[in-house]
């Protein structure tokens, strides 16, 4: 039995993946025949739990052409999905990879401005789809327009539901500076935990006090750092664990972290503890680096890296 799932996501992308030889400054650059996803965090959520077995809803800003044809590989993926009215032509990412070195390029678009009207009807909606007793995750960049506390007002519209926000930037230091009430997850990468705390989170003790702290402040319920190559930590009231991260051949890491939050909402709404969603979740990241350009996770790898990602009690 799984609870609800419902992700969010303002700003998708149609993300575009090719590689070239070399990248020369100057010169025509000819890429090859570039694949096509459906791109934004919450979207990839969406496509990682539908990846590893299980179900959500996935709420999508889509506008113009770009977003017709988003929609098209969204139904292709069979992603149970509903669209909203977005201001303009909805965004487009590519990722380059240079063959002669395997650095990986990523070009990212910033998306059409919103206005008071799109804000709107993401609560209309909102109000008609959150199911309580769910999960409902606020995950990747906020359009332009919107303020730094819109998680915040978006979760005051998801009445009963447990949110989970994976952002960056001002939302991110907002959600921090003034925390969301009721928040269940709180996810953020190592540079930005740093950048909160004020201070270099040298180990995984020191990641896991700043992450305490953060819960004892009231932030979130649970709070995730990831920490890279070494893994992920957490902290909840009375518990903090490590994740390591399984060591794998890296062909691309986008979509990650991506990976690792559907793996970890699926496994939490499948009422299963926080040390097997984390163990889960790492397992998933894991899995994802080893796939071309925006792919994402393949359950049998999640299932075969299971044991090199065991959860470690802090």
């Amino acid at each position: 039995m799984q609870a609800p799932i419902l992700t969010l996501t303002l700003n998708p992308a149609l993300d575009m993946a090719a590689d070239v030889p070399d990248i020369i400054a100057g010169q025509k650059l000819r890429c090859s025949e570039p694949h096509l996803d459906p791109g934004g965090g919450g979207l990839n959520v969406s496509r990682a739990i539908k990846a590893l077995g299980g179900e959500s809803v996935a709420l999508v800003a889509l506008g113009g052409l770009t977003g017709d044809r988003l929609a098209g590989l969204i139904r292709a993926e069979g992603i149970t999905f509903m669209s909203i009215l977005a201001p303009g032509e909805t965004r487009q990412s590519l990722t380059v990879t240079e063959k002669s070195s395997g650095k990986q390029y990523r070009f990212m678009l910033p998306g059409p401005l919103w206005g008071e009207a799109e804000r709107a009807r993401v609560f209309t909606l909102l109000a008609a789809t959150v199911r309580p007793g769910g999960f409902s995750v606020i995950s990747g960049s906020q359009p332009p327009g919107v303020p730094a506390d819109f998680p915040a007002q978006l979760a005051a519209n998801m009445v009963g539901s447990r949110v989970v926000l994976d952002t960056s930037g001002p939302a991110l230091f907002g959600a921090v500076k003034s925390p969301i009430p009721g928040l269940e997850v709180l996810r953020m990468d190592g540079e930005e935990g740093e950048e909160l705390a004020g201070r270099k989170l040298e180990s995984r003790i020191a990641t896991a006090d700043f992450a305490s702290d953060l819960v004892a402040r009231g932030v979130a319920k649970r709070v995730i750092v990831a920490r890279g190559a070494d893994g992920n930590v957490m902290a909840e009231a009375g518990l903090r664990l490590f994740t390591p991260a399984p060591k794998v051949k890296v062909k691309s890491t986008v979509g990650a972290g991506d990976s690792f939050v559907g793996a970890l909402v699926l496994s939490l709404a499948r009422g299963e503890d926080t040390s097997i969603a984390m163990t889960k979740a790492a397992a998933a990241a894991a899995a994802a680096v080893m796939t071309d350009a925006t792919q994402l996770c393949r359950a049998e790898d999640v299932d075969r890296l299971i044991d090199q990602a065991t959860a470690i009690a802090l």
